[in-house]
């Protein structure tokens, strides 16, 4: 077999282990029949929230055996078809054996990185809350670009998205709005988009000039039944008012929005559904995830430096910078990557972005250290 092909089959294999040792491979048939064996329980969904979650962990695992099983029978498969092809001068079995070889490479590696997000609340749903910066009307523009990159990036892996509040700009574009957005791993894969992000353009406002534009965006897990937070009432205040809506039918004819301020922390969360009742609802939710992200930073050193240090959606601040005038570059300023397909990525095309965060640094643990763990 060709040194090439020695290589990525060695590669996929570092993946292959880390992928065992993550999802705990010994023991991941066993607590599957554990699981299977729960949900045939007739009492189980006399508790609806447990049953989710059960549900959801099921599946979870059966991915994830799934995966670790094809990518060990496909490499094993795709080298004994090389070297059946070396030996028989079977040129075109030897190549298609190497392009699924090479394919299921980048398979292992995105598989990899998934499995690295074993943080304490990767896995759960996850609250993003977008605010304009310094830059006015560009800023708020910026900011509805940036609500609708993440909204497809979302759906397009399948992510419920919903929106729980939203400010219009005085212009155009918003102030300001919050998502919750559900799926496997929602928090995991954007909690590296917290930060101040850069806009450099030539305005579309008449001006022709070339404009820079900041907006904020802020990544908090959803809260789940396993993680207890308490918010005492003398805590917290809340607020109504009507909500500015869309118009027409949308109005809202009656103060139903909420508003909870924090009074400890000064942390402040809006909902603006119809429902005064399902908006308290959701913004207590919202202000507990936000708690809970207080409590994580204050675990790990380094969240806790990004957040302290993230000031104003202004200069020094940005995590990323996407230019679009002289040049087209979106650049991450933390790990390097960069791409000239700006118009992909604003149209939501941020998986290398997160791949490469994530290989950084998941879990405390560089992609290299957690491949040399025993």
């Amino acid at each position: 077999m060709r040194a090439e092909m020695e290589n990525i089959a060695e590669a996929i294999g570092k993946s292959l282990k880390l992928l065992g040792q993550r999802l705990d491979w010994e023991t991941a048939p066993h607590r599957l029949e554990e699981m299977n064996a729960m949900i045939e329980d007739g009492d189980l969904w006399s508790d609806p929230a447990r049953a989710q979650k059960l549900m959801r962990d099921r599946q979870m695992l059966m991915d994830a055996i799934e995966t670790y099983r094809k990518v060990e029978r496909e490499l094993k498969d795709n080298v004994e078809l090389i070297e059946l092809g070396e030996m028989e001068d079977d040129k075109d079995i030897v190549a298609e054996a190497e392009g699924s070889l090479k394919a299921l490479k980048e398979f292992a590696a995105a598989k990899e990185l998934e499995a690295l997000l074993d943080g304490e609340a990767d896995g759960n749903d996850t609250f993003l809350e977008i605010n304009a910066g310094a830059g006015g009307t560009e800023a708020c523009d910026w900011a509805q670009m940036l609500q609708r990159m993440y909204v497809r990036w979302a759906e397009a892996r399948g992510f419920a998205v919903e929106l729980q509040s939203e400010e219009p700009g005085t212009e155009a574009g918003i102030k300001s709005c919050a998502y919750k957005i559900s799926g496997q791993n929602a928090y995991g894969w954007l909690k590296s988009e917290s930060g101040v992000h850069r806009l450099v353009r030539i305005s579309p406002f008449g001006k022709g000039t070339r404009e820079t534009s900041f907006a904020s965006v802020w990544v908090y897990p959803v809260v789940d039944d396993n993680i207890e937070i308490e918010v005492a009432p003398n805590e917290i205040r809340i607020d109504t008012y009507r909500s500015s809506g869309a118009g027409g039918q949308h109005v809202n004819t009656t103060d139903s929005a909420v508003r909870i301020t924090h009074l400890p922390t000064g942390i402040v969360v809006t909902s603006s559904e119809k429902s005064q009742h399902q908006n308290r609802d959701i913004a207590m939710k919202a202000l507990k995830s936000r708690l809970y992200q207080m409590e994580l930073d204050r675990r790990n050193a380094a969240i806790n430096a990004q957040h302290e240090a993230k000031g104003s959606a202004g200069w020094g601040n940005q995590i990323r910078s996407y230019v679009l005038q002289p040049y087209q570059m979106v650049k991450d300023l933390r790990t390097g990557h960069e791409t000239s397909d700006t118009q992909g990525v604003l149209d939501g095309d941020l998986d290398a972005f997160m791949a490469a965060t994530l290989a950084m640094d998941v879990a405390g643990k560089s992609r290299a250290e957690a491949q040399a763990d025993d």
